[in-house]
């Protein structure tokens, strides 16, 4: 049986990262993780709660496509207390996971064939899922004097969208309100549809988020639960779309998934008023930044992207190896330290780049920093590689 063109999607590498790990904890190391991009806490506590007291009351079925009407209009307020946006509920689609959101997003928008503009370094799934819908994803390679974010200077012609991430992933880099709009007007300018991927809103350290919804209605503009909220097994997530997308959203939605999950959506309502818990996990990865930030340049990594938000560094490691994969592997070996090689973010550069994730407790980003120091050290004596 044959394979369709659009099911030769290139791999996730950090998924083969983790499972090189799992396989060295098999064997009885004991590894540090700094490859993988999710909390090392539950869900909140009040969250869980409220699953089980669901469950305990009667079946979880579907609900409506777009979601709990509660939850979306949780999901409203919390654009007013977190930006002062005064969102209509019926904009909001609760999706499975921001996962879904892009399925949902990039085939409401994209006719097949359509270019798709994504900045480099950045999240290796749009360009899967955008081959996978057969569309052209069109990588824009962003430079270090503008945060490895892209700016309307460096958008290709010929483009019919644009998905930008702040923070972004790898580099934990944010755009503020100026650098925003100057994307958003450039697009509305070239009738460029633009998504904002705010996944990763809520974890910033330095400055605030902005949301694409302060500047312009006419976005398409995806959240999800999985990162402040410390849910990322759970697959809920949510999307923002302009009033005049909500019927044809909500067909796709309707026929691609039916709903999303009921129990997560459950959860994730109560995990909408859990501030005290998630503020206590950002102190902690605010720490384990200030740490990371301190002990990569001591280590030997010094050329690190200025981390606004989320929660990894992303080093430039030119001067140390042509092949990230072959080092991140290295340092798996010698160091029991999982990183992940930059080739999943960026496809000409990745090759000299490693992210590394803080979102594990302190104590362990403090044993992988002394344990990084000491690899380097070892791999610095004459003789080593």
């Amino acid at each position: 049986m044959q394979v369709s063109r659009r099911g030769t999607v290139d791999p996730f590498i950090v998924m083969d990262v983790m499972e090189a790990a799992r396989l060295a904890e098999a064997a009885g190391r004991h590894i540090i993780h700094m490859e993988v991009g999710q909390p090392g806490t539950p869900a909140p506590a009040a969250a869980r709660a409220a699953l089980a007291r669901a469950m305990s009351a009667g079946p979880l079925g579907y609900t409506v496509a777009l979601g709990l009407p509660e939850l979306r209009r949780g999901i409203a307020d919390l654009y007013r207390r977190w930006y002062g946006v005064d969102l209509n509920p019926e904009r909001v689609v609760v999706t499975a996971g921001s996962s879904g959101a892009f399925l949902l997003a990039f085939t409401a928008l994209f006719e097949a064939g359509a270019r798709v503009g994504l900045g480099e370094p950045g999240y290796p799934s749009y360009r899967q899922i955008l081959k996978a819908l057969s569309l052209e994803p069109v990588g824009i390679q962003t430079a270090e004097a503008n945060r490895l974010q892209p700016v309307p200077e460096d958008l290709p012609e010929g483009l019919d969208g644009l998905i930008v991430a702040s923070p972004g992933n790898p580099s934990g880099t944010m755009l503020g309100h100026e650098a925003l709009s100057a994307l958003i007007g450039a697009c509305a300018e070239r009738g460029i549809s633009f998504i904002s991927d705010e996944i990763y809103h809520g974890l910033q350290y330095e400055g605030r988020a902005v949301t694409a919804l302060e500047i312009t209605d006419d976005a398409y503009v995806i959240n999800s639960f999985s990162k402040y909220f410390s849910m990322t097994g759970w697959r809920i997530g949510w999307m923002v779309v302009p009033e005049d997308h909500i019927r044809a959203v909500e067909r796709l939605a309707q026929n691609m998934f039916i709903c999303p999950p009921h129990a997560s959506q459950v959860a994730a309502l109560a995990a909408l008023d859990c501030i005290d818990e998630l503020e206590a996990n950002r102190a902690v990865y605010a720490e384990n930044r200030r740490l990371m930030l301190e002990g990569l340049p001591k280590a030997g990594f010094t050329r690190i992207a200025p981390p606004d938000g989320a929660f990894y560094i992303y080093a430039d490691v030119s001067d140390l190896t042509q092949d990230s994969r072959a080092f991140a592997a290295e340092i798996l070996e010698k160091a029991g330290v999982a990183v992940t090689p930059g080739l999943d973010f960026d496809q000409r550069r990745g090759a000299q780049t490693l992210r590394f994730s803080y979102a594990r407790g302190t104590d362990d980003i403090a044993e992988g920093l002394r344990r990084l120091a000491n690899f380097m050290s070892d791999r610095a004596l004459p003789g080593r590689s």
